[in-house]
């Protein structure tokens, strides 16, 4: 067990993420106390019926009071709105997070809200599945997995560190980056990937000669792994696409002007071109595995039938 970090953590939001937050904390022993709250009455419940948290309050406020270190856990277009509801209850001293998997809104939405005294260090976890709600968490979600943490100019190192600490404590790997950066980077990596998966589900969704029964039936790994991303939080994603408008648009562009040329050496028979250019993404996958993050098993390590 790991000396706690903070004495009491207060976790707005109980999905998947606060979940698996919880119950890693827990693990480690990294607080005296975790407070909680969701917005729903069922979620608020069935946190209570599960465990999830040690005491669940029916108000953010009341959840946050006291709190050495606040998470916001609710979907990007949320934040703003609940840390101007939390704002006045926060203890000089204290800092405000975020799990946001865009920057640059989040701290546009929350900044003017952090209170004197209040530090503010957001931070986007690396790790998720397509599940979603306070039963989905579990606590081995962020080990060896990355976390990055995007600090506002003029941030206390020593809050930097302690959140450094906790998330390093729920296995997870930290590293620092600037927001625009950030919001580029989980552009190519998550968001754009996820609006390609989406819109392949829409197509074969469109595609009336191909029955749904067929589409299901014989889904190979491919078509079966966009379907696992498309499956996520819809809420969720729709506030990201919203909020990380520039750097997704970016990439779009990019993916566009690449699925031409793929296009072309499809309609030309141009099979070098063809070859050379799965060879170099094959080597991204090669260093993804390389990284320890996932696994080179068949079917990416899921057990069959999953």
């Amino acid at each position: 067990m790991s000396k706690p970090v903070y004495n009491r953590i207060a976790l707005v939001g109980l999905g998947l993420i606060a979940s698996s937050m919880f119950w890693a904390i827990k693990r480690a022993g990294l607080a005296g106390e975790v407070t909680g709250y969701a917005r729903s009455d069922a979620t608020r419940s069935k946190a209570r019926e599960i465990g999830l948290c040690d005491r669940v309050c029916d108000s953010a406020a009341e959840a946050c009071e006291g709190a050495d270190l606040v998470v916001l856990c609710v979907p990007v277009g949320a934040m703003g709105p609940v840390m101007a509801e939390i704002a006045p209850v926060l203890k000089p001293g204290a800092t405000v997070s975020d799990v946001g998997s865009v920057k640059g809104h989040v701290i546009d939405a929350v900044q003017p809200h952090i209170p004197e005294g209040v530090h503010f260090v957001p931070a986007h976890p690396l790790a998720g599945t397509e599940h979603s709600g306070p039963e989905s968490g579990f606590a081995e979600l962020y080990d060896n997995r990355w976390c990055l943490l995007v600090p506002v100019e003029g941030t206390d190192p020593d809050a930097v560190a302690a959140l450094r600490a906790l998330w390093e404590g729920m296995g997870a790997n930290v590293e620092e980056m600037d927001a625009d950066h950030h919001d580029l980077v989980l552009s190519v990596t998550s968001h754009t990937p996820h609006l390609i998966a989406y819109t392949m589900v829409g197509v074969a969704d469109d595609l009336r000669r191909v029955t749904d029964s067929e589409v299901i039936k014989y889904s190979a790994a491919g078509f079966r792994d966009f379907t696992r991303i498309a499956a996520s939080d819809p809420t969720m994603w729709r506030d990201v696409f919203l909020t990380n408008k520039d750097a997704t648009l970016e990439i779009l562009g990019r993916f566009t002007e690449e699925l031409f040329a793929l296009q072309r050496a499809i309609r030309t028979g141009d099979g070098d071109m063809l070859h050379d250019y799965f060879t170099r993404t094959r080597a991204i996958r090669r260093g993804i595995i390389e990284a320890g993050q996932d696994t080179d098993a068949p079917d990416f390590g899921r057990a069959h039938g999953k």
